[in-house]
Order: C-alpha cells, then sequence, then structure tokens
C-alpha cells in the first residue's frame, strides 16, 4: 500500500476514535433534585460502567492505531508481525490497524 493512503487511513481512524473518545464525557441529565431514587441510580450506574467499557475498547483501538503508524515509519507497514507475510490491501483499506494476515486472525481467534 502506498504510504500516503495508510496515513490517510490512518489519520481517518485516529480521528473516529478521538471523536468517539470526546463524546463519552460526564453526561448531565438535567435533573436538580438531590434525591435519587435506586432505579436512577442503578441506571447510572450501569451507564457508567458501559461508557467506562466503551472507552477502554476506543483506548485499546487508539493504541493499535499507534502501533501501526510506527510500522508505517518505520517501513513494516502492510506486513504481518507475525509471519512477515504481506497484508493485502484489500484488508488494509477495511482495518488499517491489521497487524495479522486474514487467515492469521482467525487462526488467533481459535
Amino acid at each position: 500500500m502506498d504510504d500516503d493512503r495508510a496515513r490517510e487511513l490512518l489519520g481517518a481512524e485516529r480521528e473516529r476514535i478521538e471523536s468517539a473518545l470526546a463524546r463519552l464525557g460526564p453526561v448531565d441529565d438535567g435533573e436538580d433534585s438531590t434525591e435519587e431514587d435506586a432505579a436512577n441510580l442503578a441506571t447510572d450506574l450501569y451507564q457508567d460502567e458501559y461508557d467506562e467499557g466503551l472507552a477502554d475498547d476506543l483506548r485499546a483501538q487508539l493504541e493499535a492505531v499507534e502501533r501501526a503508524e510506527e510500522r508505517l515509519a518505520n517501513g513494516t507497514y502492510g506486513v504481518s508481525v507475525r509471519s512477515g507475510e504481506p497484508i493485502p490491501d484489500e484488508r488494509l483499506e477495511i482495518v488499517p490497524t491489521a497487524e495479522l494476515t486474514a487467515d492469521e486472525e482467525r487462526a488467533a481467534e481459535h
């Protein structure tokens, strides 16, 4: 894959992730009540835990972008980190942070 295209894909991926992280800030429900019922507390707790899990996933995705940018700078972008086999451009267009070939990824999942 052309380095300029790889930079473009990785930049778009970084922007998508950073925007999603920014949207996960605290949410004000507009209620001024100092007393909250148990249902509201449970709902808030669930949402907080859900948001934290989502944020963890997004941070992991951001780390994958950073690793891909390092591979691009080192001239190893588009090559499996495991086998050294080339990763097809079609796969990189869909998953610009791919570290493995599709076959290696499937094998790792099992």
